[in-house]
């Protein structure tokens, strides 16, 4: 388990790393920053990239589509449920596709080891996507969404040199750092 510093050290010792951050996509506010911004000002950054993010977690176009003949693009999804004993149930999305991803509000988790792969909360769906990447000329933008046990509002976004960096390698290693990441 790492705390922010640590984590974002950890993100800049990626091969490639330009600049990261660790931002509440809700507020657009960054807790922490490190390395270069891509317009010189980490906190404006952070707001940005916040609106992106925003966007990918509470809209339906950027959610997991069933499989029981809507094929992709349909207009009905399914939200995966985490329950308190690891488990998982898929059901129907309960809201039209304007309306925004339901927040979760967390309950207790009996079980003191829960799978890493488990969610934090009971009845509540997961977000939509796990990460999001953006690509232009010269590098990459990874927002990788964190998990945390008080809301999942938080990411952590890595602008990463395209020449030198190994955008395999960067989902790879953000997504460790996801899960061990405490805030």
């Amino acid at each position: 388990m790492s705390g922010i510093d640590e984590c974002l050290l950890d993100v800049m010792r990626l091969p490639g790393a330009r600049g990261a951050g660790i931002v509440d996509w809700t507020s657009g506010l960054a807790l922490g920053a490190i390395g270069d911004s891509p317009n010189g000002d980490h906190e404006a950054t952070a707001a940005e990239v916040a609106e992106l993010a925003r966007m990918a977690a509470e809209h339906r176009a950027f959610a997991p589509v069933d499989d029981g003949g809507h094929g992709p693009g349909g207009a009905t999804g399914t939200g995966t449920e985490y329950r308190a004993d690891g488990g998982t149930q898929s059901e129907p999305y309960p809201r039209s596709p304007a309306q925004p991803y339901p927040r979760p509000h967390p309950s207790p988790n009996p079980d003191p080891s829960p799978s890493p792969h488990s969610y934090p909360y009971e009845g509540v769906k997961a977000l939509p996507v796990d990460d999001v990447i953006v690509t232009n000329r010269d590098s990459y933008h990874i927002v990788r969404f964190v998990r945390t046990t008080f809301d999942s509002s938080v990411f952590i976004h890595l602008w990463l040199g395209r020449d030198d960096g190994n955008l395999a390698l960067a989902r790879i290693r953000l997504g460790e750092m996801a899960e061990r990441l405490v805030l």
